[in-house]
C-alpha cells in the first residue's frame, strides 16, 4: 500500500466532535424600531443603468417594481410584527 493511500485512511477516521445543536442560547435583545423607508429605489438607481444593450430602459423599470415591492411586504411584515416605528418613538 503507498504512503499517500495510508494517508488517505488515516484522515477519513478522524471525526468531529459532535455539537450540541439544542443546547441553550442567551436572550437576544429586543429589535430596534423599523422605519420604511420613502424611496426605496434609490440605492438600486445609485448603482446607475443596467449594462444591458437594448433592454435597460425595461429592466430598470423590471428592478424599481421588485425593490417597491418588496419594500412594501417588508413593511406589512414588520407592522405585523408591531415593529414599526412610531411618532412617539
Amino acid at each position: 500500500m503507498s504512503g499517500s493511500r495510508r494517508n488517505k485512511n488515516r484522515r477519513r477516521g478522524q471525526k468531529a466532535a459532535p455539537v450540541d445543536l439544542w443546547r441553550p442560547v442567551p436572550q437576544l435583545p429586543d429589535p430596534e424600531p423599523i422605519r420604511p423607508t420613502s424611496d426605496p429605489g434609490m440605492l438600486l438607481r445609485s448603482l446607475g443603468h443596467p449594462p444591458l444593450q437594448g433592454q435597460g430602459q425595461r429592466a430598470e423599470q423590471a428592478f424599481e417594481l421588485v425593490v417597491q415591492r418588496s419594500s412594501m411586504l417588508a413593511t406589512a411584515l414588520a407592522a405585523t410584527a408591531d415593529l414599526l416605528e412610531t411618532d412617539d418613538d
